[in-house]
């Protein structure tokens, strides 16, 4: 089985999530339309993961690739399809699904931030276990400010209450970035960071001190999804 990635922008890969999809025995398609990679017209039965880009979900001036980014989205919520969307492409699921996102809004969240699991992420197929609280890379200024109307809402923030939901049965999405390796702030413009008051060296430091913890849950979440990817595979095939 192979997971149908859509990568919005030349620096955000799929990073280590890409590795524990492999490690699971998932393929992966990745995507990347910015670079002018034309995207399909439907999923064909195929998972799919939609990673972050400086954009809101419907910035279609800029990046005109987001309808059809939306399109599959929508599919993915009406076939049943497992779904993953981070950063925007969380975003973007809690939009299609009749949620709201804000460009701009509530407070910017960078570098390595405490999520707190929800009593809703018990029950929860990926996140059940992980713990109280997990660190996460953040590196986001819009936000969601409302979920679609009977989500799963399964973690949050001190800045930003939705960090984590489940729309349906396969569909989750999350605002943090569970591919990003600690490592990467180093190449964050650091004048950018200051602009909004925030210093690149101590975010690198906390998230360094943070990332076996981090790749502790988020891999584990990653596996968990590709279960859930195998197994729906598996039941449409019988």
């Amino acid at each position: 089985m192979s997971v149908l990635v859509v990568q919005n922008t030349a620096r955000g890969g799929p990073g280590r999530v890409a590795a524990w999809l492999s490690a699971a025995g998932l393929g992966l398609r990745v995507l990347r339309p910015y670079a002018g990679e034309a995207l399909p017209s439907a999923l064909g039965g195929r998972p799919l993961v939609v990673l972050g880009g400086g954009f809101l979900p419907d910035d279609d001036a800029r990046a005109p690739w987001l309808a059809a980014t939306r399109r599959l989205v929508g599919q993915a919520l009406a076939d049943g399809t497992p779904m993953l969307g981070i950063c925007l492409g969380g975003q973007m699921l809690a939009q299609v699904a009749g949620g709201t996102v804000r460009g701009a809004y509530g407070e910017p969240e960078f570098g390595s931030t405490t999520i707190r699991l929800r009593p809703e992420a018990v029950d929860d197929p990926l996140l059940t276990g992980l713990g109280d609280t997990v660190p996460a890379i953040e590196r986001h200024v819009d936000a969601i400010t409302r979920l679609p109307a009977g989500a799963a809402w399964l973690a949050s923030s001190d800045s930003c209450p939705y960090q984590a939901f489940r729309v349906g049965e396969r569909a989750w999405g999350v605002q943090f970035h569970p591919e990003a390796e600690a490592g990467n702030i180093t190449a964050w413009d650091r004048t950018r960071l200051a602009a909004q008051g925030v210093d690149r060296d101590r975010l690198h430091a906390r998230a360094m001190a943070d990332e076996k913890a981090a790749v502790a849950a988020w891999s584990v979440f990653t596996g968990r999804f590709a279960s859930v990817c195998r197994s729906t595979g598996r039941a449409r095939r019988s």
